[in-house]
């Protein structure tokens, strides 16, 4: 039975509809987890450090698909709510031209620019030349990356959040053969991974565009868009903390990887890796949660259903607390099998890999409260107060986290800076909800 906007949400049925976007976002982290194992066992660890060091500079790049995608989700569900559809489907038409014309633009600059930017990021010698050919031939695949990231939140909004699984399916099941293919068969190495992660983003925003282009059944089609400044205003202020989210992650990242080439070399940066990997995995989860319900949230703020509001956040919120304690349980039992897939080859970076893992695995106890808080602001379309958990989340407390903790307790600090961060994100989350209760009725 097809899940509307407007219907009453029991854990079961807020499950079965969030379901498909925490796959698609699951799926999507794959992505890098299998260009990282095919590059880390068949080229080598220097080259897996390279792709995690220039990484961060191509998602600074991308965030753009995530704040186009989650403020334009809010928008468009808050017009559905309010029952004008002509006006829903012209801003859908709007975000997907913008997104396209602003990924062929960072393609451009991209290349242009790539060797200095490589270097200006701390990188020399093999590390500078694997960071530059990767990036060269991930760049051209800049507006497909956008693309999907933008198609994450608006397929949940147009009541087809199975579309945007499916097709991040198909696109990440290509990831693993192009990967296998490019990399293990043919001695393409680093560009080879490029290639087959660029590929699988074609793939994976070729569906959605192609299904929205056509006449449909969904709650939304592309029609012939019509610049309207003020809705894409509304738009980027909306996701500004999806924006903020992502580019912060990315500069902490490439801190993380300035402070760990210091103190630790490559083992430092490789062990790194396999944690990122794995965390963008478990975090996608909460990601993926947050995307799927946020539509509702925002239709019912736009219907004045106060009654579904309040029931949405507090069923979001256990399945929120159950998903956190089970992924700590999970991530400290799958520490060294997981660092065994990457790094099993050299003895002594599998031991760094699997300690450091150990400690951050308690970052995942906290992290879903503020996730899913810069999330349901946005979705009540209160760009600001998202804004702000993302920045004190993924910038503030985790840059002074990691400067810090090191001081005191060395390389294990830097692990450890991340548990203190989330916990100071969520600390800080609970506390912007309980002011906010009132204003909203959950």
């Amino acid at each position: 039975m097809k899940i509307h906007l407007y219907d009453h949400f029991t854990y079961k049925k807020l499950l079965r509809f969030t379901l498909p976007s925490i796959a698609m976002m699951v799926f999507i982290s794959i992505y890098g987890i299998v260009d990282g194992f095919f590059v880390s066992n068949y080229v080598g660890k220097v080259p897996f450090a390279a792709i995690n060091y220039i990484y961060p500079f191509l998602m600074i790049l991308g965030s753009l698909g995530f704040m186009f995608g989650t403020g334009g989700s809010a928008l468009i569900a808050k017009t559905l709510g309010e029952g004008d559809r002509e006006k829903a489907n012209r801003t859908f038409s709007l975000i997907i031209f913008v997104t396209i014309v602003l990924g062929a633009i960072f393609t451009a600059v991209g290349e242009v620019f790539l060797e200095e930017i490589s270097y200006l990021l701390g990188a020399t010698g093999k590390m500078h030349e694997g960071c530059v050919e990767y990036g060269r031939a991930f760049l051209i695949f800049m507006p497909a990356l956008m693309l999907q990231f933008v198609f994450q939140g608006l397929c949940v909004t147009a009541e087809k959040p199975k579309l945007g699984l499916w097709s991040t399916v198909a696109a990440g099941i290509a990831n693993m053969l192009l990967d296998w293919l490019f990399v293990a068969v043919f001695p393409f190495g680093l560009e080879g991974a490029a290639w087959a992660t660029g590929i699988s983003q074609l793939i994976g925003a070729a569906i959605p565009l192609i299904y929205f282009i056509f006449p449909n059944s969904s709650l939304l089609r592309i029609v012939k868009p019509k610049f309207d400044w003020r809705s894409l205003v509304k738009v980027c202020a909306n996701g500004s903390s999806e924006l903020m989210t992502n580019v912060s992650s990315s500069v902490v990242c490439l801190l993380y990887n300035y402070r760990l080439y210091d103190m630790a070399g490559e083992d430092g940066i490789a062990a790194y890796c396999v944690i990122m990997y794995v965390a963008f995995v478990f975090i996608s989860t909460y990601v993926g949660y947050s995307v799927g319900c946020a539509p509702v949230i925002s239709y019912n703020l736009g219907a004045e259903n106060k009654k579904e509001l309040k029931n949405v956040f507090k069923k979001s919120l256990v399945i929120i607390g159950i998903c956190s304690f089970s992924m700590l349980v999970l991530s400290l039992l799958l520490a060294k099998p997981l660092s065994l897939m990457y790094v099993s080859y050299d003895e002594k970076l599998l031991d760094i890999t699997v300690n450091a893992f150990r400690i951050y695995s308690f970052s995942f106890l906290f992290a879903g409260i503020a996730v899913f808080g810069s999330s349901f602001f946005t979705a009540l379309n209160n760009g600001p107060v998202s804004a702000i958990i993302s920045f004190l989340r993924t910038l503030v407390f985790q840059t002074a986290a990691v400067l810090l903790l090191p001081l005191i307790w060395g390389v294990d600090g830097i692990w450890g800076s991340i548990i203190v961060a989330e916990l100071l994100a969520a600390i800080i989350t609970v506390i912007l909800m309980l002011a906010y209760r009132k204003r909203y009725g959950y």
